[in-house]
């Protein structure tokens, strides 16, 4: 079948997100690694990518954590600082793959007020012809239902879509429904997988 829409995860696909390497240069990665654990932080920002309030989640953790308190407000407080700089060749290939008419669709674990803040610093997410926000789906990946919901909306399934994302478990799940899948390791080997499937070529995805 004919790929008919390109499907983009943003964390560590379109924007870096590594928020073990901010807290590193801030506070050490000694006391990092304390804080990480004593608080389960990645739990506290499931909780937003599933649509729980971004300013309340992080603040309601970080009064439970007194010694960590300024620390976890840090979550929310810098958090553009965590999620940055954007992967630029993969912005790149975002927009010559719609240069092209091909449908470009987001889908990514991301909370409701932390996916509005970052639009206003990237404009691209913004751009996508049609977006999948786990925090407005109130479901994340890897749950098959998310998958599920982007079949049910855009009318398209099984291989149909091609899919990046740089978790394993986030892609096995699509391979499961028969999508085309690519690990993302890198911008230029997620433009090596678009080129050899005939979607850009080699200059268009430079």
């Amino acid at each position: 079948m004919t790929i008919k829409a390109v499907v983009f995860d943003i964390g560590n696909v379109l924007i870096e997100w590594q928020p073990e390497r901010f807290y590193d240069s801030v506070i050490g990665a000694d006391r990092r690694r304390a804080m990480f654990a004593a608080v389960d932080l990645h739990g506290m920002n499931e909780l937003v990518d599933l649509g729980h309030p971004f300013t309340e989640t992080i603040y309601d953790t970080a009064e439970k954590y007194p010694d960590w308190r300024d620390e976890i407000r840090m979550w929310h407080d810098r958090w553009i600082e965590m999620a940055s700089p954007a992967i630029d060749q993969s912005v790149r290939l975002m927009q010559a793959l719609q240069a092209k008419g091909t449908p470009v669709f987001s889908l990514t674990n991301f909370g409701i007020g932390s996916y509005d803040f970052a639009a206003t610093h990237y404009g691209f997410l913004r751009k996508f012809d049609r977006d999948f926000i786990s925090g407005h789906m109130a479901v994340t990946k890897p749950s098959a239902r998310i998958y599920e919901m982007l079949e049910e909306a855009s009318g398209l399934s099984g291989d149909a879509l091609i899919f990046a994302d740089d978790r394993a478990d986030n892609i096995a799940a699509a391979a499961a429904r028969g999508w085309r899948t690519h690990l993302f390791e890198g911008p230029q080997g997620w433009a090596d997988r678009l080129v050899a499937e005939g979607l850009l070529t080699r200059g268009e995805a430079a």
